[in-house]
C-alpha cells in the first residue's frame, strides 16, 4: 500500500496544483454554489466520460484525465461547503482554502486506506469504464439524498458518497497511469 499512498498524493497534488492556480484566477466563486448545484457538475464531468468510453471519441478535445481531476476537485469542493457555514463570507483567502483542501483530502485518503485494509485493493483489478459507473451511481444516491431533504434510513449522507467518488477518480487516474 506504500505505492498507493505515493500514487494517490502524485494524483492530489496535481489537483491541488490545478485547483489553487484556478483560485488565485477566480478567487473562490465556487462558494456562491448550492450543494446540488455541485452534485450537478461533478454528474456531467462523469457522464462526459461514460461517453467518451463509449463513443470513444472526443470532439471537445478535453482529455478524460482532465474530468477526473474536475471530478475530485468539484468532490472537495463539495466537502468544503458541508463544512461552511452560511455566515462565512463567499470570498475566502487562498492559504484558508489550501488549508481546508488538504483537510479534505487527508480524511478522505483515510477512509481510502481502511476501505483498502478491508477490500484489499480490489480497485486494482477493477475496469476504469467500472469505477466511471460507480461515480455515477454514488452521484445518483447524492442526488436522491438532496432531492430527500438530506433525511435518509440507512445511507452514510452525502459527504461519504463524495468521499467514494473522490476516491474512485484517484484510482481511475492512478490506473490511466499517470495521464493527468
Amino acid at each position: 500500500m506504500a505505492n498507493t499512498s505515493a500514487q494517490y498524493d502524485a494524483v492530489i497534488q496535481g489537483c491541488k496544483n490545478l485547483f489553487l492556480k484556478k483560485t488565485n484566477d477566480y478567487g473562490t466563486a465556487w462558494r456562491i454554489l448550492r450543494l446540488p448545484s455541485i452534485t450537478d457538475q461533478i454528474f456531467i464531468k462523469a457522464q462526459r466520460i461514460r461517453t467518451l468510453e463509449d463513443k470513444k471519441t472526443s470532439k471537445v478535445g478535453d482529455s478524460i484525465a482532465s474530468e477526473y481531476i474536475g471530478i475530485i476537485n468539484y468532490c472537495i469542493i463539495a466537502m468544503m461547503q458541508l463544512c461552511l457555514d452560511e455566515n462565512v463570507p463567499l470570498e475566502l483567502a487562498v492559504n484558508e482554502v489550501e488549508i481546508a483542501f488538504d483537510q479534505k483530502v487527508t480524511e478522505t485518503k483515510e477512509l481510502m486506506f481502511a476501505k483498502n485494509h478491508d477490500y484489499g485493493e480490489a480497485w486494482r483489478d477493477m475496469r476504469i469504464s467500472s469505477l466511471t459507473d460507480l461515480i455515477l451511481m454514488k452521484i445518483l444516491r447524492v442526488k436522491q439524498i438532496e432531492d430527500n431533504l438530506g433525511q435518509t434510513l440507512a445511507s452514510e449522507g452525502v459527504n461519504a458518497n463524495y468521499q467514494d467518488m473522490l476516491n474512485y477518480a484517484v484510482f481511475a487516474l492512478i490506473k490511466l497511469e499517470g495521464d493527468f
